[in-house]
């Protein structure tokens, strides 16, 4: 029997909703569908109950998921090594949370290559990042700006660009009727015929929650569609790296109509697909997206967007036929940082702008709405197809393996450096 090639991931849980969670479970899961692939998981970025190791239904020993407080530490990979022995180290989310696993590459790639799955929001080109790049064997970007990124960066460094996909099958358009029904079944008599809005994010600062609900409500003010229009938010209210926003809402009155409603259960993707086909149209004024699974789920169900043209956002919404909605053009770029990102372009709305997109959708009707989708779906299939992604996946890492091989047969790399003394 042929020995399986073990992957060791580093991300969110890849069982947590988050868009990084979300992706690293479908690319797990593309992995081990296979036969070919073994992986140890380690599930980061939320609180945990127990930190006993878990086998994933229906893989069992084939996949098991380290919960971790983090991402991760010099120690724990040091261990996994020595116990696991992967082939294969693939990490991904922000280069921010690795600049430990980088600092002991040498250790890590003298035995197995590191394939980074890279998201960078924005421009200027992040020179400060080149020494991660020169310092992972594979990177995927996530992105078409990722990607230029990168190019510039590090030129030399092997990479492929391989955008986020959602399952069509999942998030597809629905019949009229069902459409209806899921109306009828959701939504208050009052509020069945609004032309509804669609909020799906995180509640965090650069998502600008707040921001949407001041502008919304002056959007029912100028335009008195307080008994017309509504905006759905599925997000935690009281996240703590966002605002609250229950006293948002209540502070605005915006709850005397149903004018803003929050989802706040976790829910399943069959039932956030009808949440996109309930919605009119999806809403994302993120002032920085590396890439926004929302508005490619919602495109996916036939459902147009309104969107920042920021990050990956941008290339989602503008296809071959035009815009699959309507796009907000940044009217200001500040030049943002931290001492671990110390440049870095955050683009910015106008609040006119928003509220203009917003009665634009809202006037647009329920046939035009319906071609947005429609192009928007098309676009989806053809350049975020979600079982081509799965087949690219799988032959990216089989030709990593090929090519560089693991423990004994590890080739390609040398900790050797020469440097020109002058």
């Amino acid at each position: 029997m042929t020995k399986k090639i073990k992957v060791l991931t580093l991300s969110d849980h890849p069982l947590a909703p988050s868009g990084v969670g979300t992706q690293t479970k479908y690319m797990c899961e593309a992995l081990l569908n296979t036969g070919k692939f073994s992986i140890v998981s380690f599930g980061g970025a939320i609180k945990h109950e127990s930190y006993e190791p878990t086998l994933v239904s229906p893989y069992g020993e084939d996949w098991k998921i380290v919960p971790i407080d983090g991402f991760g530490s010099h120690e724990i990979i040091r261990s996994v090594l020595r116990t696991e022995k992967p082939d294969i180290l693939w990490f991904m989310t922000d280069p921010r949370f690795f600049g430990w696993l980088w600092e002991i590459e040498n250790e890590i790639r003298s035995l197995i290559p590191m394939v980074y799955y890279h998201v960078w929001d924005n421009f200027p080109t992040p020179m400060f990042n080149r020494d991660f790049y020169l310092s992972t064997d594979k990177m995927i970007t996530i992105s078409k700006v990722t990607d230029k990124i990168v190019a510039e960066a590090a030129p030399e460094v092997d990479r492929t660009y391989l955008p986020h996909a959602v399952p069509s099958d999942v998030f597809r358009p629905l019949a009229a009727e069902q459409k209806k029904q899921i109306r009828q079944s959701s939504l208050s008599k009052q509020s069945q015929d609004k032309v509804v809005f669609f909020w799906n994010n995180r509640n965090a600062r650069r998502k600008q929650s707040g921001t949407l609900i001041y502008w919304f409500k002056e959007f029912l003010d100028e335009f008195e569609l307080h008994e017309k229009a509504m905006l759905i938010m599925h997000t935690d209210p009281k996240d703590p790296n966002g605002q609250d926003l229950l006293h948002l809402i209540d502070n605005l009155k915006l709850n005397t109509n149903e004018q803003v409603l929050l989802s706040v259960n976790k829910i399943s993707p069959d039932q956030l697909a009808a949440m996109y086909n309930l919605a009119d149209c999806t809403i994302n004024i993120s002032d920085a997206e590396g890439f926004g699974l929302s508005t490619l789920e919602s495109l996916s169900c036939g459902t147009p967007i309104i969107v920042n043209m920021t990050g990956g956002l941008q290339e989602q919404i503008n296809t071959s036929q035009g815009f699959a909605g309507f796009p907000l053009y940044p009217t200001s770029k500040a030049i943002i940082g931290s001492q671990n990102v110390p440049y870095i372009y955050e683009d910015r709305l106008s609040k006119k702008q928003v509220i203009s997109a917003l009665h634009k959708m809202y006037l647009s009707g329920p046939e035009e709405r319906g071609r947005l989708g429609e192009i928007g779906r098309k676009h989806v299939m053809e350049n975020y197809n979600f079982e081509k992604l799965k087949k690219r996946w799988v032959q990216i890492m089989l030709d990593i393996h090929e090519k560089n091989g693991s423990w004994e047969t590890r080739n390609g790399y040398s900790c050797i450096r020469f440097l020109e003394v002058a």
